[in-house]
Parts: C-alpha cells; structure tokens; sequence
C-alpha cells in the first residue's frame, strides 16, 4: 500500500483515493482496513468480533485507525480505540492517526483521539497535525490542538510555522485565530515571515492583517527581500504595503505595546481589564 502522507499532503483526499484504488496497489490490506476506510461499522464490530487484530498493519504500517480517522468516520474510529487499537501509531512515513484526523476535517475524530491519548505536538519524524489541519483550512481542527498545549508557533522544519503555512495557503479563518491567540507574527520559515508569504501569495487582506498585528515591512529573507520587493507591481498587495510604510499611528503602537504586556493570554484576559466596550475591542481587533 502506498505510503498514506505522499499523496495527502499534495493532493486532494479525492485524488489520494482515486490515486491508491486505481493503482491496485491496496493488495496487503485486510478486511479490517477496508471497513474502517469505508465507515462500515457493523462489518467491523463483525471482523473485531470474528478475532481481526485491531492493530494489524500494511507494509506502510497503516492501521486500520489510520483508515478511519482518514475518513472521518468517528463511530469507527471509537469501536477500535474501545478494542485498544493503537492510538499513536506511526507510519513509515511518520504519520498518526491525528494527523489524518486533521488531514480530514473531523473534530469529533480529533477530539476523540485527544481524550484516548494521541499525542498533539511535533515530534521527531513525524508529520505535525496543526501543520496539516491548518494546511486544509480546519479551523476546528487547529484550535482543539492549540486548546491541548500544542505550541502556536510550533515551527516544523519544512513547512515552518503554523502561521506561515495559514499565510502560504491563504486560510484567511486560521491566520486571524492564530493571530488573536498569540502567534508570533514574524515567525515563519526561517528568514522568511509571514508576511513574506501573504506577498508572494499576493493576499492583500492577509497582509493587512498582519500589519494590523505589527509585522515588520524590514524584515529581510535569505534572498534579502523585503515584503515590498515581493509584491507584484500596481498590485492591491503592493498598494496595501505601501500604506503601511513610515511610523505606525499612536493608537496602533498602544495597542501593541498592550498586547505584547498581556502576551498570549490577551484574548482571554482583556475584558477582565474592565474597559469601555469601543476600547476592549479595538484591543481585540473587532
């Protein structure tokens, strides 16, 4: 069986699907795997009841619970934790049944694996789930990670951080929940930021919001470019960055001065500064 992380991370689920079936290539799948892909619940209480291993694997080192939190199917999912199927089980390729859970959209999925134990941060080798589930756009996905202590700026080696990958594939949801819970708004992959990405990604309102955030326009990447450079000419992205050249307004500069002192709990903690309702949202970017 081809390896579960190739196809998904550069392709559709679709694709990946159409991809592994038409290639024939699925031959040292069990029965067991094929019922939980397919969300047949019954067939596999019926298999696990029969003597199936739940942690039997391909090759690959697919589980069955890889198959269905892949699929989103949360029902079978519970049944084989319940059998105590793996729930930090690794493919050859590094990846876990919550990366596929994220790769799916499924926060019920998500959630369920939390409660049974996966592992929620980056570890060594292994393919990182906020990566993936911001990737795709899973809002939902994301913050249950980020509510269970995975770092906001996690940074992967490959992708960077969660924000930049928010930033390369233009999920404008997560760049602003990233944003409001703290993330570090010139973090990126390694010289490159944020906002470099919305840039070359030509995302006006993605650079606008950074800039509300306080990114710098100076930072440099490896190339030594600045966002501005990135930036096609006559473009909304270089007209939006142009508007933030020179020093930021009093209001602005206040207003992250405060959030900086509040750090990443500022989202949570304003309104206990009992402030007038125009001033505490201005501090939350409402």
């Amino acid at each position: 069986m081809p390896s579960v992380s190739g196809e998904l991370r550069d392709a559709p689920y679709g694709n990946y699907i159409c991809h592994t079936i038409q290639g024939g290539s699925w031959a040292d799948r069990s029965p067991l795997h094929e019922a939980a892909f397919q969300g047949r619940l019954l067939s596999l209480k019926t298999l696990i009841a029969q003597g199936f291993n739940v942690n039997i694997i391909t090759i690959d080192r697919v589980s069955a619970l890889h198959e269905a939190c892949l699929g989103g199917h949360v029902a079978c999912a519970k049944v084989l934790l319940e059998n105590g199927a793996r729930v930090n089980a690794v493919t050859v390729d590094g990846i876990t049944p919550l990366f596929n859970a994220c790769c799916s959209g499924s926060a019920a999925c998500v959630n369920m694996l939390l409660e049974y134990g996966a592992r929620p941060e980056l570890e060594n080798h292994f393919a990182s789930p906020i990566h993936e589930a911001v990737k795709r756009g899973h809002r939902e996905c994301m913050e249950i990670l980020l509510a269970n202590n995975v770092d906001v700026d996690q940074e992967d080696p490959q992708l960077g951080t969660p924000l930049y990958v928010a930033c390369m594939n233009q999920r404008r949801d997560c760049v602003k929940k990233l944003l409001e819970l703290g993330a570090s708004v010139d973090l990126g992959k390694r010289l490159d930021t944020p906002l470099h990405a919305a840039a070359r990604k030509s995302s006006a309102e993605i650079v606008n919001l950074l800039t509300d955030y306080g990114a710098s326009l100076q930072c440099r990447n490896s190339e030594f470019k600045c966002a501005l450079d990135l930036a096609v000419p006559n473009s909304s992205v270089e007209r939006a960055l142009l508007l933030r050249e020179g020093p930021p307004s009093l209001a602005q500069l206040c207003r992250l001065c405060i959030r900086k002192c509040l750090g990443r709990s500022c989202l949570f903690v304003v309104h206990k500064l009992y402030l007038p309702e125009q001033l505490e949202n201005f501090l939350l970017f409402r």
